[in-house]
């Protein structure tokens, strides 16, 4: 088929429902109506002479066909609106919404200062988090429906670019009064007590490191680094009595049981505040998380994009 063929709107739409899986949310996002959204892809059909999407359980499934059109119509588009934006991008002035996907530790200590910033100098701009806790976050940076991510990672593959937002560490946080807080608390002692872990996803992928390889993108989902050194000795091994998918529930669960938990230095510290939890730091040698932001190269010249996250780590370096 021919270019000419092809109304550029049709294009705008088929990425929406690619990005999205969903013709509702597809719609919300171009501001039309469900049933524009429909006579679109229907035109589409015909034109590309292939289904392009079966609507199944899971939503908008996209043919191979799809599948094969996707990136080169994303890039196309990017293409074409940096292209068309001849001005610079002016914060001030900004009605953008960017899409973030970031879990729960984020949201509660590394947004607040970005938020402050926003109101403060892009009063307009809008951020929609979406949650980091899901196994296809590497395909919603692909496709465009988030614009950044915010987590630990290991691998990434090439088309995706990181940046280090903060640097974290962790320790050992218990209640006011536990056993362990009794003498010197050591790795042995605290192995044997049951453990609340945080799991991002619920599913674990074997590789037995806390990692998750989500399509080449290797992030850290599985956060207790004392329960899995203690798997090296079987002997010593820890339990764990509980994963659950936010670190801020866990100061909440240690606060009237002996479970033992390992958190983020930031999370620790405002969680001891009030004196009903005990920090009682790394038991083994202290390791470095390094927090990162995460995007796809498609992106690299959009002057919103580098301007949040820019401001993202300006926000979080700046004194509280």
């Amino acid at each position: 088929m021919r270019l000419r063929q092809v109304d550029l709107n049709l294009l705008n739409v088929f990425d929406a429902v690619m990005r999205f899986r969903s013709v509702t949310q597809a719609a919300e996002s171009l501001a039309l109506s469900p049933s524009a959204v429909s006579h679109a892809l229907a035109r589409l059909r015909l034109a590309l002479k292939d289904d392009l999407f079966i609507r199944d359980d899971q939503g908008m499934t996209p043919t191979p066909r799809a599948l094969a059109l996707a990136g080169g119509i994303q890039d196309g588009l990017s293409l074409l609106a940096r292209t068309l934006d001849a001005e610079p991008f002016l914060p001030s002035d900004s009605i953008r919404t960017f899409r973030i996907a970031a879990g729960d530790y984020a949201t509660a200590f590394l947004l607040p200062p970005l938020m402050r910033r926003l109101l403060r100098e892009a009063p307009l701009i809008d951020l929609r988090v979406m949650p980091v806790n899901r196994t296809d976050v590497g395909r919603l940076l692909n496709t465009g429906a988030v614009d950044l991510v915010i987590g630990w990672f290991d691998h990434l593959p090439p088309d995706l670019s990181r940046q280090l937002l903060v640097r974290d560490s962790g320790g050992l946080v218990v209640r006011a009064g536990h056993p362990l807080t009794e003498g010197v608390p050591t790795f042995a002692r605290a192995a044997a007590f049951p453990h609340v872990v945080v799991d991002l996803t619920g599913e674990a992928d074997g590789r037995g490191d806390g990692f998750f390889d989500d399509r080449g993108m290797i992030r850290r989902v599985w956060m207790e680094r004392l329960v899995l050194h203690s798997r090296e000795d079987a002997s010593n091994a820890a339990r764990v009595a509980l994963s659950v998918p936010h670190f801020t529930s866990i100061p909440f669960l240690l606060r009237d049981t002996d479970l033992v938990a390992t958190l983020p230095r930031r999370l620790a510290d405002w969680a001891t505040a009030d004196g009903g939890l005990v920090y009682l730091g790394p038991l083994l040698a202290p390791e470095e998380v390094d927090v990162e932001i995460i995007w796809h190269n498609r992106t690299d010249q959009d002057a919103g994009l580098a301007w949040l996250r820019r401001t993202l780590i300006e926000a979080n370096q700046a004194p509280a």
